[in-house]
Parts: C-alpha cells; sequence; structure tokens
C-alpha cells in the first residue's frame, strides 16, 4: 500500500463518479429509490464531504495532536482487504448526519471538483508521515495518514457500488444516452 498507488486509485474512482454524473438526468439524480434509502445525489453530498474531511484527518496526523495508538485488528483487515465486511453495516456517524442531503448535479461536480483539488495536495504529505502517528476515525479507531488515503479509496468504492445498487434497483430508464 503506497500512496502514489492509492492517489491513482482514487482518482480512477472519482472518474467514475464523474462519469455516472454525467449519465444521470437532474429529476433521477435527486429521486429517492422506491424501495427507500439515498438517492444519488445524498451518495454524491456524503462521500465527496466525507473524503474531503479525510484529508483533513491526514492533516491531523502530522500535527502535534496525533499520538501513536494502535489500530484494532477489523480495521486492519478492511484496509487490507479493501472492503468492509459484506454482512457489517454501518450508519452514518452522528455528526456526519448532515452530509446526507440532496444536493444538484452542479454542486456535486463542485464536491468532486474540490477534493481533486485537494487531493493533488496530499501524495507527499502521506510519505513524510509518521506511521506510529494516528488520529481517531468514528467508527474504525485510530488510523495514520497511509491508511486514511486508504479507508477513502475503500469508501469511494463501496459508495460507487451503491450507486449501481441504486441504478438497478429502479431500473432508471431516465440516464442520459
Amino acid at each position: 500500500m503506497k500512496a502514489a498507488g492509492l492517489i491513482t486509485s482514487i482518482q480512477a474512482t472519482t472518474a467514475a463518479y464523474r462519469n455516472r454524473l454525467k449519465a444521470v438526468t437532474a429529476a433521477t439524480f435527486v429521486s429517492t429509490p422506491t424501495a427507500g434509502g439515498w438517492s444519488y445525489s445524498e451518495v454524491y453530498a456524503h462521500i465527496f464531504d466525507l473524503s474531503i474531511l479525510s484529508l483533513d484527518a491526514i492533516d491531523r496526523c502530522l500535527s502535534p495532536d496525533a499520538k501513536p495508538r494502535p489500530t484494532h485488528f477489523i480495521t486492519r483487515a478492511i484496509l487490507f482487504f479493501g472492503a468492509f465486511p459484506p454482512l457489517m453495516k454501518f450508519k452514518v456517524p452522528r455528526q456526519f448526519e448532515s452530509s446526507v442531503r440532496k444536493i444538484s448535479i452542479e454542486e456535486a461536480t463542485q464536491l468532486i471538483n474540490a477534493f481533486e483539488l485537494k487531493l493533488e495536495q496530499y501524495e507527499e504529505k502521506v510519505i513524510q508521515a509518521n506511521p506510529l502517528l494516528k488520529t481517531a476515525h468514528p467508527r474504525l479507531g485510530y488510523l495514520n495518514a497511509l491508511q486514511w488515503l486508504r479507508f477513502t479509496e475503500i469508501h469511494l468504492k463501496h459508495h460507487l457500488k451503491q450507486l449501481s445498487r441504486i441504478a438497478r434497483q429502479d431500473n432508471f430508464t431516465s440516464l442520459r444516452p
């Protein structure tokens, strides 16, 4: 797990989000699926708001407030395998519930742009970070800078799959050709 490879993977995943954004109509983007759950819009707001916050966590790993801490076994397994356990459901932590909101396609594009711009600054920061110094993740315990970057990659891919499930679930026909 190297910073450059993770950033390349994150950039490719972000490109997939952009492509999906180009393929969906504004009405479909904000439509709540018939079976419930998040709309495309809510997924985009959540994932890019929290991806930006994950990059902020990398900065905290570089600060004097970071401390040497252990990483939980389950967290190490998630980071190693690159996926959340299949039967494990996570709710959005209370402090981040506001990230699940309906936004427009334009706002989603702006969030993606802000994330990509910020991501460009992080490869060198992660390389220079002390792997022993960590900051808390609300569900996974303590992560170092490289682990935060890996988490960002996993989280982005997880919600990309969610977008596919939303599309299949409602068999959306209001996609752009």
